[in-house]
């Protein structure tokens, strides 16, 4: 657990420099450039590198199919209760996915590694994949619908370079396609370049942030969402499966991972409160590093899980 919090702190050594880059060349460092560079050229990047770190099979398609069909059914009752909660679309919008898109990379590979051990890697992996079609497919639309029309948003879908890429390397992952050394080391260092620049990029949007100004029902709104609504609503879904505890858990612990940098790059792509989606980024991070100890008993307790 220690070397879990450890590696997180060095996590925002880059999100400083970030920070420390905008404070320094103010307007010079333009965000919406950055975001633009991150999600149309190195994001496709990260997914190749990403579906090619472990061998997949058919029958593991179940746990992506699982997580997206968890996050739709706990999606669409939130989208209703964010219909009453705000007037301002935008907002509506911010509280309507941001819960969802949750780190399942940066912080769930390494955190399942921590707490279960290495048998772990292949559900994290594969639960990281299935969350970026999250990000990208419903992510994309509900982030555009916060100020486009809704034939728009659908074209935003299409044109993120992302989920073609995402379907090639499944499918050259799932045929046993291998890829030259040379040509993993090309994706390698992209995927490690879209990496950094995400953690860079939420540096940026963090100079200058007001947490004040956030409304707090919006705050509050997404915070009890992401660390009550998900992953209770998780358990009971899980609850009438026959799946492993250890599997369920594992599960669990990927739906309470903070809120992803990639909210990032779709609000500030899409003109949705990029300054608002960083704050909330930032303090869930913040919030998650105590909730660590609650997840911890959650897995050896409820769920009786001892293998780490």
């Amino acid at each position: 657990m220690n070397s879990t919090i450890i590696s997180l702190l060095f996590v925002y050594v880059f999100i400083l420099l970030g920070y420390m880059g905008k404070r320094f060349f103010k307007s010079d460092m333009n965000e919406k450039t950055l975001t633009i560079f991150s999600v149309y050229f190195l994001q496709p990047f990260v997914a190749m590198w990403g579906f090619s770190t472990a061998p997949l099979h058919r029958e593991h398609l179940e746990i992506p199919l699982l997580y997206l069909g968890i996050i739709a059914l706990l999606l669409l009752p939130t989208v209703w209760i964010a219909r009453s909660l705000f007037e301002d679309i935008k907002e509506r919008t911010i509280f309507s996915i941001a819960g969802f898109v949750g780190n399942t990379g940066n912080i769930g590979i390494p955190l399942g590694l921590a707490l279960f051990g290495e048998q772990s890697v292949i559900y994290t992996t594969l639960i990281n994949l299935a969350n970026v079609f999250v990000v990208y497919i419903i992510g994309v639309y509900i982030y555009s619908r916060g100020s486009l029309s809704i034939r728009q948003s659908l074209i935003n879908i299409v044109k993120i370079p992302i989920i073609p890429a995402s379907i090639i390397a499944i499918a050259l992952n799932l045929y046993h396609i291998e890829l030259g050394i040379q040509i993993k080391e090309f994706f390698k260092m992209g995927a490690y370049g879209g990496i950094v620049l995400q953690l860079f990029l939420l540096g940026t949007f963090l100079y200058g942030l007001k947490p004040n100004e956030l409304s707090r029902r919006l705050l509050l709104g997404t915070l009890a969402q992401k660390f009550l609504l998900l992953p209770l609503g998780t358990i009971i879904i899980l609850s009438f499966t026959d799946l492993p505890s250890f599997i369920q858990a594992i599960m669990v612990m990927e739906m309470m991972t903070p809120l992803a940098i990639a909210n990032i790059n779709l609000s500030s792509l899409y003109d949705c409160r990029p300054k608002d989606v960083a704050t909330l980024i930032l303090l869930s991070t913040l919030l998650f590093i105590p909730l660590l100890f609650l997840l911890q008993f959650l897995i050896y307790g409820y769920y009786n899980v001892t293998t780490i």
